[in-house]
């Protein structure tokens, strides 16, 4: 369902543990719109917050088009509005505030002729959590190495 993904925040999997999921839409400008479909976005370092019945991103880093006019220059890191129904918008505002959880944003990608972001309710990793993590990563990597050398 979903197409090609333009960027994706690689260390969230390793920081949080996503307990949901949500497809949100995102406010860009025209200049924004070009420069993400060249690519030169960053989802790293990025966060999600609620304000005003409304969800916003912060530190998304979308460079300025080269080619846009002197009247179209605008912050690269601005807070950039998430398009959701009401209903999720509740139901994550009362997550975050209630049990603590955060919303991160985990990629962005094209749905047909939209750029849409996908979000994730996540809970905080540990640090053993995230060693344990490595450890398993690291066992399948080996567990792959020898079938592939067996055959």
């Amino acid at each position: 369902m979903e197409g090609k993904t333009i960027a994706f925040n690689r260390p969230v999997n390793h920081e949080y543990f996503i307990l949901e999921r949500f497809e949100a839409g995102i406010v860009l400008d025209g200049g924004e719109i070009k420069s993400v479909r060249k690519g030169n976005c960053n989802l790293k370092d990025s966060f999600c917050f609620a304000r005003d019945g409304e969800i916003f991103v912060k530190n998304m880093h979308i460079a300025v088009y080269d080619k846009s006019g002197a009247f179209n220059v605008r912050d690269a890191k601005r807070d950039r509005k998430l398009l959701l129904h009401k209903d999720e918008i509740r139901k994550i505002t009362s997550k975050i505030t209630e049990k603590g959880l955060t919303l991160v944003p985990i990629k962005l990608y094209y749905k047909q002729a939209l750029i849409k972001m996908e979000i994730g309710l996540g809970k905080g990793k540990h640090t053993y959590d995230k060693k344990r993590d490595l450890m398993e990563k690291d066992l399948k990597r080996d567990q792959e190495r020898l079938l592939k050398s067996n055959d």
